[in-house]
């Protein structure tokens, strides 16, 4: 079963989750979303995966949140454009496994996610 760990090397969660994968004997995909940010519809399958709402993805204290998407009323969709235009916005790190995922920003949601 293949997994992909959607990951922000500045980011401490998102740094120890990896380390956790590499301590697995597994293989797993590293998609640096920021450098290349998942697409409309990669943003809603990783939504239904995670069975969340898209402004629940959306790290809401973020400047980009603040300045462009706060107060404004956006449709999911539009919050999704905005996601994808400006992936700092996206929660981190997220872990998809087969037709699971969570946001791995606890060891609980890492064990879940392996188990």
């Amino acid at each position: 079963m293949s997994i992909k760990i959607y990951h922000n090397i500045r980011c401490s969660k998102s740094n120890a989750a990896l380390k956790e994968l590499e301590s697995q004997d597994i293989d797993f995909e590293i998609i640096n979303y920021l450098e290349n940010p998942p697409n409309v519809e990669e943003i809603k399958a990783i939504l239904k995966l995670l069975g969340i709402a898209p402004l629940e993805l959306i790290r809401t204290t973020e400047a980009v949140f603040k300045e462009q998407i706060k107060g404004k009323g956006l449709s999911d969709e539009e919050l999704i454009v905005a996601m994808h235009e400006n992936p700092i916005l996206i929660q981190r790190p997220i872990i998809v496994r087969g037709d699971r995922a969570v946001i791995a920003r606890s060891d609980d949601a890492i064990d879940d996610i392996l188990e």
